[in-house]
């Protein structure tokens, strides 16, 4: 007798040869769709081997893609460092049993999340223009940062708040009969292990971070995206370069996620690692 899953019951006979017909008749109607995309850009002459040979020379990526790249990465590294202190720091600003501490973080939280992140670009570039808080040539990238910092930290707040409520109710009550304050607890028990329960999601909201750069665009800022359109527009060769840029935010999004579950595995590890030794040091008689 077959194992039934949890979600559904097995199919049987019937159900798995229908599945399989709907499988197969997908996939012939996803190959004739990209069939037909592919030919039909063909005919547009847009891949052509002249379409792609400027990605063959220095200057295009000098004067184009690496001033993007550049952009990009400088955004998204800023926002991710920033962002990341600012969540924990709602996060925690949430948690606390002080009102006064409490209330405002939920605040702050709560209409951060509901505001759109090109808003606050947006907001953010005009305001600093307006007092001269940045020079003319970091107004963009720090209209970018700002927006993406304030959505992303509130963002990462929650997150925060979720992975610590998660944790059995033990902890704190373990850490409160041993004397620990709040704030010890929070730092040496609590976020220790919610960190690692949070690890994907976090990494899930850096990837984000990085894609939504593409939207500084609007207020003038380099990045990637818009240094493709440029591309596109210069040499008349906008799939081409779509498909370029397509596969460096690919590769850098792929980059982040394999370091972050690096991060996570090394971190688990040394979780493991460390539970023989604790247990034989209470195994261990006392002076």
């Amino acid at each position: 007798m077959s194992t039934a899953s949890v979600l559904f019951d097995a199919p049987g006979p019937r159900a798995r040869v229908r599945n399989r017909i709907i499988s197969v008749v997908t996939i012939v109607i996803a190959a004739l769709i990209v069939w037909a995309v592919v030919a039909k850009l063909a005919s547009k002459g847009q891949l052509t081997a002249a379409k792609w040979e400027p990605f063959l020379t220095g200057n295009l990526w000098k004067t184009y893609v690496l001033p993007g790249i550049e952009g990009t990465l400088t955004a998204a590294g800023l926002s991710i460092v920033l962002a990341l202190i600012l969540g924990f720091l709602l996060g925690m600003g949430r948690l606390s049993h002080v009102g006064f501490i409490r209330w405002p973080s939920a605040v702050i939280v709560e209409f951060f999340r509901a505001v759109p992140v090109l808003i606050m670009m947006i907001f953010a570039y005009f305001l600093f223009a307006l007092y001269d808080v940045f020079m003319s040539t970091h107004l963009a990238l720090a209209g970018v940062v700002t927006g993406l910092t304030l959505y992303n930290g509130a963002v990462i707040a929650e997150i925060v708040r979720a992975g610590v409520n998660s944790l059995p109710r033990g902890q704190s009550e373990a850490a409160a009969a041993l004397g620990l304050r709040w704030g010890q607890t929070m730092r040496s028990i609590l976020l220790p292990q919610a960190i690692t329960s949070m690890l994907p999601v976090l990494v899930s909201q850096l990837v984000v971070v990085l894609k939504d750069t593409a939207i500084g665009y609007q207020i003038t800022f380099v990045e990637m995206v818009r240094q493709g359109t440029v591309v596109g527009s210069s040499y008349g060769n906008y799939i081409p370069a779509l498909i370029v840029i397509a596969l460096l935010m690919i590769s850098a999004n792929f980059a982040l996620s394999v370091a972050a579950t690096r991060l996570e595995r090394r971190l688990r590890r040394s979780k493991r690692a460390g539970v023989p030794q604790q247990t034989q040091a209470a195994l261990e008689p006392g002076d």
